[in-house]
């Protein structure tokens, strides 16, 4: 597999760029690449990242990005460190290089057969009623279109989809009565089973709907501290609250909240939403027959909106 790396000498704390060509990784397994790095003796800064034009602008603003890594492309890997001296750099060059190797080792040895395909896993598993899709943003529209097609719910936890991408899968998804949460949908919470990064909760009445990975987890381990639970978390994606997407998804989620019995308070969360997105919004959570709570960051609540979080408020002491 081909590779390079690169030591800035212009600079007094040695930066390190190591890049991997066409070695894509999901999230998961750069934060936790990232977390190694980092605790490496000398180490004062790690990062791993798909070197997507926007990734490379966070390493070059955080100085962690090279020559070397200025060439990657969105498939490639780049892992960058900044250590206090050379030799420490090398040492997590070589940890870096010896993590992913051992993986790749280890997946092949003891995995066994692994389907290939969409087709070949739901051979392997029938009764699957939901796929979740991690590959390189300009290849998740055709993966999650073929699982929307075979009657999948998806959770799309590829970024860099484009927006048009993800406003066809959605429509798609809408005609056929099945969810399409995301792209960049990291976490969620379904009938209990934790996907992505999801906090272990316990189960109860709260079902909460979120265009914000991280607001979905925050509301989600606050709930626990208050002594509640969580029935349902269902991510929407981070733009689907834009006029331009319709809140196709949001709209799925109070639906399918207001449906589910094991649901009794309802949580919407994400950053403002379009004009024509909010005045559809305020109908939905006003015909909920739920109490609501409804956040968007930033944005002061009116309207409907006003009367549901009055409305959550009372239901909070009632809780309490």
């Amino acid at each position: 597999m081909p590779e390079a790396h690169f030591f800035d000498k212009l600079l007094i704390v040695p930066v390190f760029n190591l890049l991997r060509q066409s070695f894509y990784q999901d999230s998961v397994t750069l934060m936790r690449l990232t977390r190694d790095l980092e605790s490496l003796p000398g180490v004062e800064r790690a990062s791993a990242m798909m070197g997507t034009p926007h990734n490379r602008e966070l390493l070059r603003e955080a100085g962690l990005l090279t020559a070397e890594g200025e060439r990657a492309a969105a498939t490639d890997l780049i892992i960058a460190v900044i250590a206090d001296e050379r030799q420490n750099a090398e040492r997590a060059q070589a940890a870096a290089e010896a993590a992913l190797t051992t993986r790749r080792e280890t997946e092949a040895s003891t995995s066994g057969w692994r389907p290939r395909t969409l087709e070949g896993a739901l051979r392997a598993l029938p009764g699957a009623n939901l796929a979740l899709i991690s590959v390189p943003g300009e290849y998740a529209g055709a993966e999650a279109h073929r699982a929307l097609d075979a009657g999948l719910h998806v959770m799309l936890f590829s970024d860099n989809v484009p927006l048009d991408t993800e406003i066809q899968l959605k429509r798609f998804a809408v005609e056929r009565d099945l969810f399409l949460m995301g792209p960049d949908c990291g976490t969620a919470i379904v009938d209990g089973v934790p996907l992505g990064f999801a906090n272990a909760v316990p189960r109860g009445r709260i079902g909460i709907a979120a265009a914000s990975g991280t607001g979905l987890q925050e509301v989600s381990v606050l709930v626990a501290l208050a002594g509640e639970g969580v029935s349902q978390a269902i991510g929407l994606g981070g733009r689907d609250l834009t006029d331009q997407v319709g809140g196709l998804m949001a709209e799925r989620a109070l639906d399918a909240l207001a449906r589910d019995s094991d649901t009794t308070i309802v949580c919407l969360i994400g950053k403002p939403p379009g004009a024509r997105v909010a005045t559809r919004l305020e109908e939905r959570v006003a015909a909920l027959g739920k109490p609501c709570v409804v956040h968007f960051a930033g944005e002061r609540a009116s309207g409907a909106f006003e009367h549901a979080a009055a409305t959550l408020e009372l239901a909070w002491w009632t809780m309490r």
